[in-house]
Order: structure tokens, then sequence, then C-alpha cells
């Protein structure tokens, strides 16, 4: 795909006119990046306002004794930036960013983005919805971390994300949400006893959705 088609493909720009599309063109870049690649780090800004066309991006943290935090997948057709500010130009990373797919990345001039459409009330609504959807998803990380057990962590990955769960391996699954191997099994295990799960060739398929939710469901949510 060209940059229009490729800018047409993004939902967050649906709204736009073929005319505002080749206006966006004119500040706008498509970038390669090869599997573990970082796109960015902790701490660094820029002035480009991101989008995932393709691959997968894992977004994490790092303790001060170097151990690596999972926070979030970014998933193609989503905004990859961490926005505090609409008017601010410099857009600052406050996580670190690596590429787990071959992936492709839409950049758009923050500064000229602003002024040729947020400026004139343009977008404006798709970028608000979107960071108020990714401040939601923190409100999510802070649950999983602080207030979630192991339980209550498995089976809301389950609903969130079941295509991620079944791709990744156990022990990867067990590193992301921060428990024991031995745990995670002993919690599907329970799953699948209580009919609430079934495991078939490795993957798992929810059977019963709504006692699923309640196991995490009103816990600081």
């Amino acid at each position: 795909m060209n940059l229009q088609e490729t800018i047409k493909s993004i939902d967050f720009f649906n709204s736009l006119t073929a005319e505002q599309i080749d206006i966006l063109c004119d500040f706008s870049n498509i970038t390669s990046y090869e599997k573990d690649s970082i796109l960015y780090y902790e701490s660094d800004e820029n002035n480009k306002l991101m989008f995932l066309i393709d691959g997968l991006l894992k977004v994490f943290k790092v303790d001060k004794f170097g151990n690596e935090i999972f926070l979030y997948h970014i998933y193609k057709n989503n905004m990859i930036s961490e926005l505090s500010s609409i008017n601010n130009t410099k857009i600052h990373c406050f996580s670190n960013a690596e590429f787990i797919e071959d992936s492709k990345v839409l950049s758009v001039n923050y500064e000229k983005f602003k002024e040729n459409f947020l400026d004139k009330n343009i977008l404006t609504s798709e970028l608000i919805e979107v960071l108020l959807n990714k401040s939601q998803q923190f409100q999510c990380i802070i649950n999983r971390e602080l207030v979630f057990d192991a339980t209550a962590k498995v089976a809301f990955m389950l609903k969130q994300d079941l295509h991620m769960f079944n791709k990744l391996k156990r022990q990867e699954v067990s590193f992301m949400l921060h428990i024991q191997p031995e745990t995670l099994s002993r919690v599907l295990k329970r799953l699948t006893r209580n009919n609430i799960i079934n495991i078939e060739n490795g993957d798992v398929q929810i059977i019963d959705e709504n006692s699923l939710v309640s196991i995490f469901k009103g816990i600081g949510v």
C-alpha cells in the first residue's frame, strides 16, 4: 500500500476527506522495523504521533533491579504514542516499546498535525477517545498489578486478550502476569474443572463467559 492507502486503512483517520489525507501525507511517513528492535526508551521524547500499521509491539517498564515489567501489547491499527497534553508538541515516552514481530509504523509530525487538524477541530474527538481508552487501559494495569489475585489476573487476560494468551507459551504468560508457572497451571485446571473454560490442543476456549467475568468484576473496577 502507498501512504494514502495506508492512512485510509487506519480507523483513526476514517472521517478524513481525500484532500485532507493528501495534506496529512505531506508530513507523514512509514517506517519498517524488525522483530526485537526498540521503538523508543522510557524518558525519550519526540514530535511524532505514531500508529502501528502491521505487527505487534510490547510496552514495558524496567524496575531499579533491571527486571522487565510488562504493561500491555499494541496491535495493528492502533495509536502507539502516549500523550500527556494535546497542546504540547513534544511527546514524552513514559515506558519502553519493543517490537515482537516485524512491524510497520506510520509517523505523523505532531506539530503540523495539530496546526492542520486539531486546531481546526478535525480529529479532535477521535484523539480524545483514544486517550480515554489509554487511560482506562492504565487503570486495568493498576488493577492487575495491585488488586487482582492470580485467578483474577488469568481470568482478566482470558477475557481481554484470549488470542495473545493462546499465542504465547505458558511461561511467557506467567511472566507477563507476574505469577509462577505452577500457579498459572493450577488456575487453568480449576477453571476447567468448573466448566468455565476448555483446553483443546493447548488452546483455551471460553465456555462460560459470565462466570469468567465474575471472577474479576467488582475487584477494583
